[in-house]
């Protein structure tokens, strides 16, 4: 005789365990496996943060030295322009220099002979109004080059245009005022070639201290 088969509430409790413990296993590997995953992830992401931080002041440094870099090369290149500039504008400057002095003695031709004189022979007064035009000239020559002349009289002393050579009582004129000229300045294209040689106003008290502490 055949066994009837158990009913399904009387089936085998050790099967009902052991199913109940595989269960349990699997979720314990589960929430193993996830919790080891999520440290992976963890530390995975922390390394990639500093590689990424590092990175990105590495990038940083390498722009701030690459614009240092070109603001170097601008500020050579600016100053390779500046310097051909003024070799081009103030290479004849030494040549102009020389001839300053010559440029001088048709001045003081002109100025040394009596006034009498000129009027009282022709011969005098052409000589005179020929060195006056070759003066003229020259004038010209260095006008054209960017020569400018100098010549303050009446103005107030600037040391960076006039030289002192002697001082002289002035009364009614502020100390400092240019009352004769030795020998004119010159400029070259705002360069200064030679100072203006003065003479000039002195204190009332005859004091010469404002016109030493100027110079």
């Amino acid at each position: 005789m055949m066994n009837e088969p158990q009913d399904k509430d009387q089936q085998d409790p050790n099967l009902d365990n052991d199913e109940s413990s595989d269960e349990v296993e699997s979720t314990e590997h589960e929430d193993d496996d996830l919790q080891n995953n999520s440290e992976t992830l963890d530390f995975g992401n922390i390394g990639a943060y500093k590689d990424t931080a590092k990175l990105e002041e590495e990038l940083k440094q390498a722009k701030e030295q690459m614009m240092r870099a070109m603001a170097e090369a601008e500020n050579i290149r600016k100053r390779a322009i500046k310097e051909r500039e003024d070799a081009a504008q103030y290479s004849i400057s030494a040549f102009a220099k020389d001839l300053l002095d010559f440029s001088d003695n048709f001045r003081r031709a002109i100025a040394s002979v009596p006034e009498e004189l000129k009027e009282s022979d022709d011969r005098i007064g052409n000589l005179i109004t020929g060195i006056a035009a070759m003066e003229k000239e020259l004038l010209n020559v260095f006008d054209k080059h960017g020569i400018t002349k100098i010549e303050p009289m009446g103005e107030i002393f600037d040391p960076n245009f006039h030289e002192v050579m002697f001082e002289v009582p002035a009364p009614g004129s502020p100390a400092g005022t240019i009352m004769e000229i030795m020998d004119p300045g010159y400029i070259l294209k705002g360069r200064l070639l030679r100072p203006a040689r003065v003479g000039v106003a002195k204190d009332e008290d005859g004091s010469a201290g404002r016109i030493d502490q100027e110079v």
